[in-house]
């Protein structure tokens, strides 16, 4: 269940002799509810209406932008940064334009094709009958440009209606009854978690801000008395690095006692933060007396020291622990562990070298000036980002296309993004002579091949209940045709060899066939389906070897590389009269399950011949010990219902569908994926990318036509992550064995996948630098020119002299 919480004075209106207005508390939902169900609270705001106007300052408020403040101080100097909301309030102080602006705000909410679909969370009246519009805060804007943003959408002007009061972030409006509120979303109060909460905060950290939207503030020093923040709860360690204050100067007649102290950076509050995390503490452990040495001592036991100097970790520690890192104890124990403990030959352990990796990342993201940079690129930019498809498992969105939406929405969400990827060989089953034309020229069908890889135990059956819904319409028809097919048979049979016997009967489609079927029973339902797609559904990746001919063939393989090919040909030649003849063109979409040891021995011997390019694969992630059971929500008659449009419109569907947005991001994540593969210099990532974004591009197309025909920027993000999704699982599963089948015995290899080799280059580097690091990931050095040169001519570098290179700073 989702934990809904929001800031609330609680004592303001408990006193009325009182003025505790810099109060607040955190406050759930329910408990905000229960408040605005109030009969006094209702009579208190007729009273206001009715000229009792000193009332209003007895009213309750809410904090919109913060869940907690520290110490329940509301003040600019306890805000939280972590406890952020990404949620304002507009003010409509004129009540003559109030109920229009409610209206317009509905309006740009159903709106699928405004930034602000979706994002409108709560309209209630005031206690003076003026306007209340709760939103939810765009990625990367502040509070300020939300509010100046929606207002311009509504049509109104930002600076008549809004003043500085509106902006601060320990701003807090009154409540008033919940008869006053004229809707609410089914996000509201909703927090954001996950990947997108990581995305939101290092958006504001590429602008220079704090996690919240606010400017950073350079953190007091102990000589001033300043008190360092502590969050309530432990960190991420995206949290922790994008929740850094600058750093103060070490402080004055410490630095002969203490060594160089490195200002802190958010590289380095990263590593430190993400070593504080695998020692499984919290930041508040730091500034407990008794605690803090031991917990400073597990910290660096980690690996901390490994991963920073020590001028660097007593950086962090100025800024982690701001009241005792000068103390004698914790520099004793600093000077102890790199005097003793510390090898930079020591070999990293994983969790190092993860680290490590994802560091790198905070030295590219400032600019020239030392200003962080605007983080709105996409993957492909990969000089300036580290969101590759590759390094990360991608997180699903949370808005996503209606029929995705509809077909996971009684999924656990631990699975829902292995049946976002499994529905589309059941959808794509019922398109029938439709084609789309690809940024190639070549026209494809919606042709979907899907295996599901994880553990055993993992859920892998999550995929049946809605490719079961998916195919209803398809069975019920197969089965009447099955029924004419048996009563054939039975009449057949029943004749002597020297009878006549009527005819194999015409138009026996029969789309979902047996996974364990024979190769000539293949070509025979193939053959009949009159250009319809075939479907199967395997428990196991194995049942596939039914058509593999004889007991040493391969054809399954050969029926996977020719299904995802255009006007591919198939079929056998047999003397016999009984026998089946037939050359057919392969259309055939398939399910598949297995774990990943398994598949990966499957694909083993074939590894480079195509299959696992043409095939879209899909995971899910490993659940945590003794963690509850997934439940699944009930597959009614309405969820049918639901479905029913979505299914209709790809029956009705003919001919060539042309679709220029998903063509045109075909074309852009093309692209995005060409520049990573040259910059990573990873050719498997490159040859998977191909077939991979023709995948990503159908799936696009069939989306298009379950929405009547209309694209949404929800089709667009899906397909990105789509596309990213099933690069790292490929990457992951297969990419090392792809790699020792492309290159000799001897050279090394790398599971994480391609890196950005330009990003681990300083600013300035020479060829030699450039050789080390195509060592250290397993290339040899006869590729560095050729190399070098690509990145000249594209303009990542310029060359300074003969063996000597500095890196260009793209232009927006």
């Amino acid at each position: 269940m989702v934990n809904r919480l929001i800031a609330l004075n609680t004592k303001h209106f408990a006193d009325k002799q009182k003025n505790n207005r810099g109060y607040a508390e955190t406050q759930t939902g329910e408990q905000l509810d229960e408040l605005l169900r109030q009969e006094w609270l209702r009579q208190d705001v007729a009273d206001i209406r009715a000229g009792r106007e000193e009332k209003k300052d007895w009213l309750p408020f809410i904090c919109p932008h913060y869940t907690a403040f520290k110490d329940n101080h509301r003040s600019q100097d306890s805000i939280i940064p972590e406890a952020f909301t990404f949620m304002t309030c507009v003010d409509i102080d004129n009540p003559k334009l109030v109920r229009r602006a409610f209206e317009k705000a509905l309006e740009v909410n159903k709106d699928e094709m405004s930034e602000w679909y979706d994002m409108v969370l709560r309209e209630a009246y005031s206690a003076r009958g003026k306007g209340h519009i709760y939103i939810r805060i765009p990625k990367g804007m502040t509070i300020e440009e939300a509010q100046r943003a929606f207002c311009e959408e509504l049509g109104f002007d930002a600076d008549e209606l809004l003043d500085a009061s509106c902006f601060t972030p320990e701003r807090y409006i009154y409540v008033t009854g919940i008869d006053q509120e004229t809707f609410r979303s089914e996000h509201w109060l909703e927090p954001i978690e996950g990947g997108e909460l990581e995305e939101r905060r290092e958006a504001y950290l590429q602008r220079g801000l704090d996690v919240d939207g606010r400017k950073l503030q350079a953190s007091p020093s102990p000589s001033e008395g300043g008190d360092v923040q502590i969050p309530d709860k432990p960190q991420s360690a995206v949290q922790s690095a994008t929740s850094c204050n600058q750093t103060p100067p070490p402080l004055e007649g410490l630095g002969e006692a203490l060594g160089h102290v490195e200002s802190a950076t958010p590289r380095t509050l990263y590593i430190f933060d993400a070593c504080m995390k695998e020692a499984e503490l919290t930041p508040d452990v730091l500034i407990v007396e008794g605690h803090r040495h031991e917990a400073l001592k597990s910290i660096l036991s980690v690996g901390a020291t490994q991963l920073l100097k020590k001028s660097e970790l007593m950086g962090v520690l100025q800024v982690r622990m701001a009241q005792n890192w000068q103390d004698k104890n914790i520099q004793q124990l600093v000077d102890d562990f790199y005097s003793k403990y510390y090898d930079p030959n020591q070999k990293m352990s994983q969790f190092q070298r993860k680290v490590l990796a994802k560091s790198l990342r905070f030295t590219q993201m400032r600019n020239e000036k030392g200003e962080m940079r605007n983080g709105n690129e996409e993957m492909g930019n990969a000089s300036e980002q580290d969101n590759s498809p590759i390094l990360n498992l991608p997180e699903m969105p949370k808005k996503l296309p209606k029929v995705v939406q509809l077909l996971t929405s009684k999924t656990p969400d631990i699975y829902k993004p292995a049946v976002a990827h499994a529905i589309f060989p059941a959808l794509g089953a019922h398109l029938w002579k439709v084609r789309f034309p690809y940024i190639d020229n070549v026209m494809h069908e919606a042709t979907f091949m899907n295996v599901l890889m994880a553990g055993t135990g993992a859920g892998k059956d999550c995929i049946s209940q809605p490719i079961n819904h998916i195919m209803a319409d398809i069975r019920k028809r197969d089965g009447e045709n099955l029924k004419r097919e048996a009563d054939w048979k039975k009449e057949v049979n029943s004749k002597g060899s020297n009878k006549d016997k009527r005819q194999r009967p015409e138009g026996l489609v029969i789309q979902e066939v047996d996974p364990d079927m024979t190769n000539p029973a293949f070509v025979m339902r193939m053959a009949e389906a009159d250009e319809h797609f075939l479907y199967t559904k395997m428990n196991e990746i194995d049942q596939f070897d039914a058509l593999r001919g004889s007991a040493h063939g391969s054809q399954q393989f050969q029926i996977m590389c020719l299904a995802f090919d255009p006007d591919n040909r198939y079929g056998q030649t047999r003397v016999g009269t009984q026998s089946v003849t037939e050359k057919v063109c392969i259309r055939f979409n398939w399910n598949a399950a297995t774990t990943i040891q398994k598949g990966q021995r499957y694909f083993a011997r074939v590894l480079t011949d195509g299959p696992i390019s043409r095939i879209n694969f899909c995971t899910i992630p490993e659940r945590e010990i003794g963690a509850d059971m997934p439940v699944y929500g009930t597959y009614d008659a309405s969820f049918d219902e639901e479905l029913r449009p979505f299914i209709e419109r790809l029956c009705r569907a003919a001919g060539v569908i042309d679709c220029p947005q998903a063509f045109r991001l075909a074309k852009k994540l093309k692209d995005e994926c060409a520049e990573f593969a040259r910059l990573s210099q990873s050719r498997v990532y490159e040859n998977l990318s191909f077939r991979a974004n023709v995948i990503a591009y159908l799936k696009a197309c069939v989306l298009y036509i379950c929405n009547d025909y209309k694209w949404s920027k929800e089709i667009e993000e899906f397909v990105r992550w789509s596309l990213k999704y099933d690069l790292w699982c490929k990457m992951q599963f297969f990419g090392e064995a792809i790699e020792n089948a492309n290159r000799q015995a001897d050279e090394q290899t790398s599971r994480r996948g391609p890196r950005n080799l330009l990003e681990l280059l300083p600013q300035e580097f020479t060829l030699h630098d450039a050789d080390l690091i195509r060592q250290a990931n397993g290339m040899d050095t006869r590729g560095t020119r050729n190399m070098l040169s690509q990145w000249v001519h594209r303009g990542y570098v310029l060359q300074m002299t003969d063996d000597s290179f500095s890196k260009i700073k793209k232009q927006k």
